[in-house]
C-alpha cells in the first residue's frame, strides 16, 4: 500500500531502497522557504542499519504489512532465544539482538508477537508492561519526599529504573518495557 511521505508514523514498516525498514521517529518540518517535509529516522529490520531520510509530501513509499504470530518464550541459549509457536509447537531460535534492550524483560512462558516478512521473523514485540521485583532501592533522602522526586532502583532482571520514594526493596511493580519506566505497584 503506497502512502504519502507526510503520512509516515513511528512504528510503520516501510519498503525503501530494496530493504524493510521500521520507522523509529518522525518530525514534520515546515521551513520558511520551500515545501514541508517529514524527517524520518528508520532502522533496517534485516541488517540493523539506521538511516535518516527526508520525505516530501509528493513522495510516496510502500507501507508493508507484516504477518504476526503468537509465540511463547521458552529459554535463552547463549546468544539466541528459543520461542515456541503456540499453534503447532514448532520451536524457533532468534538472535538476542532482534529484541534489543527489551530482551532483559523476557520471562519464562511469556507470550510475544513475532512479526514475519516472507515467513522470516524480523521483529519481536513483548507485552507493553511486565511485573518485576525490586531487589535494590536507594534510601530516601530526608526532605526529598515533598517534591515528586524519584530514586534509583534495580529490578530482579538487573535493569536500573527510577521509582517513587515510597517503593522499597522486595516490592513487585509494573514496568513499561520499552520506556523502562515505573508504572505502578503490582496487584
Amino acid at each position: 500500500m503506497k502512502i504519502s511521505g507526510v503520512e509516515i508514523r513511528p512504528g510503520n514498516i516501510l519498503e525503501y531502497e530494496g530493504g524493510i525498514w521500521k520507522v523509529a521517529k518522525t518530525q514534520h518540518t515546515q521551513p520558511g522557504k520551500g515545501g514541508a517535509f517529514m524527517q524520518v529516522e528508520m532502522k533496517n529490520l534485516i541488517d540493523g542499519r539506521k538511516t535518516n531520510v527526508r520525505f516530501r509530501s509528493a513522495d510516496t513509499v510502500e507501507k508493508v504489512r507484516l504477518d504476526t504470530k503468537d509465540f511463547q518464550f521458552l529459554y535463552a541459549e547463549g546468544e539466541s532465544l528459543v520461542f515456541m509457536d503456540v499453534e503447532n509447537y514448532d520451536q524457533i531460535n532468534l538472535p538476542t539482538d532482534l529484541l534489543g534492550d527489551a530482551a532483559a524483560f523476557l520471562q519464562d512462558g511469556m507470550t510475544a508477537v513475532l512479526e514475519m516478512y516472507d515467513e522470516r521473523p524480523i521483529s519481536v514485540q513483548l507485552p507493553e508492561q511486565v511485573e518485576a521485583t525490586i531487589v535494590e532501592a536507594d534510601a530516601v533522602v530526608k526532605g526529598q519526599t515533598a517534591s515528586s522526586s524519584y530514586k534509583p532502583a534495580v529490578l530482579d532482571n538487573g535493569v536500573r529504573i527510577l521509582v517513587p520514594p515510597h517503593i522499597a526493596s522486595g516490592t513487585r511493580i509494573v514496568v513499561n518495557v520499552y520506556e523502562r519506566t515505573y508504572v505502578g505497584k503490582a496487584d
